[in-house]
């Protein structure tokens, strides 16, 4: 596919032919999803078909809708405003569906949550569990994958992010602060060098993330320890956690996955604290808005609820 013409005016007169809702129902899909066989999933019908159809809508509008990149499928420009202008089509098949079968008033719909792994594993999930143990005809996609957001960013309907709100075509807004710090198992500890200031950790392994494998520019933090590798990396935080458990050496963990843990000892408390930021965005274009902001609500709830582990006070 062909980039798109910014100048919407001279685009509009290329069109063809009429616009079909059905074919808009294939954009919507895989401006959620981000791929074609997912989006096919999702509507139940071939992958071949998506893109046909698609290939058929921006034959009728005259442009480009989508382009390929590295991670899958993402609106152009006018992509963009074409499926936020379009959000509404499903969720007017559904009313007529709720009608029809006597179940209006009823929240329903797909949301897809995309989290960094920790985040998704220790908070997430807790919300989502209440969110569809009230409301059964909602479902959710949890994904997690520790990425920044783009400004083409799709995939997802809300998606939570480390560092500050991003401005643009996404509804962004702050979540929690969550703190960093440095952990330890007490086997290691009791076999290793002694640890009494900042200058000692050049004779330890550092366990964080693989830094060619690191896009979150807010993660960049192991450069701060002079002299301390990193002898383990890994691309889950989770994985980080296991193996600083299992004495692979010295973690850089997030405060509310390490806390509890019976066998990590805190290193270095009061010289090492990095202070971080989740956010918390949504798609303007949501087929299931209010199912949206239902987890939004939840997510918010549980933060709150959990701050003394996001931000210990030691």
């Amino acid at each position: 596919m062909t980039r798109s013409n910014p100048d919407h005016t001279a685009t509009a007169q290329r069109s063809t032919g009429e616009v079909s809702t059905d074919d808009l129902r294939m954009l919507l899909a895989l401006a959620r999803t981000g791929k074609l066989v997912t989006a096919a999933t999702l509507l139940g019908i071939d992958h071949t078909t998506v893109r046909r159809r698609l290939n058929r809508l921006e034959a009728a509008l005259g442009a480009t809708m989508v382009e390929h990149g590295a991670d899958g499928w993402a609106l152009t420009d006018l992509g963009r405003v074409v499926v936020e202008r379009s959000a509404s089509l499903e969720q007017i098949v559904q009313s007529v569906r709720d009608a029809v079968a006597g179940e209006e008033g009823t929240v329903r719909g797909t949301v897809r949550v995309s989290a960094p792994d920790g985040f998704g594993v220790v908070f997430a999930t807790e919300a989502i569990t209440e969110v569809v143990a009230r409301y059964p005809g909602i479902s959710i996609e949890l994904v997690t994958s520790t990425r920044p957001l783009t400004s083409r960013a799709s995939g997802f309907d809300l998606a939570v992010s480390i560092g500050e709100p991003r401005q643009g075509w996404l509804t962004s807004e702050f979540l929690t602060s969550y703190a960093l710090g440095l952990y330890a198992s007490r086997r290691y500890l009791a076999q290793a060098s002694a640890i009494e200031s900042m200058e000692d950790l050049a004779d330890h392994r550092l366990v964080f993330y693989v830094d060619s494998h690191l896009n979150v520019a807010e993660l960049d933090l192991a450069r701060g320890f002079a002299g301390m590798r990193v002898g383990m990396g890994c691309t889950s935080v989770s994985a980080q956690v296991s193996a600083t458990q299992h004495g692979a050496g010295i973690g850089l963990l997030p405060c509310y996955m390490a806390e509890g843990e019976p066998d990590l000892v805190r290193v270095l408390p009061d010289q090492v604290r990095f202070l971080l930021a989740y956010s918390l965005s949504m798609r303007r274009d949501s087929p299931a808005p209010e199912a949206v902001n239902l987890i939004r609500a939840a997510l918010r709830r549980v933060v709150v609820a959990r701050q003394d582990s996001l931000v210990p006070s030691t």
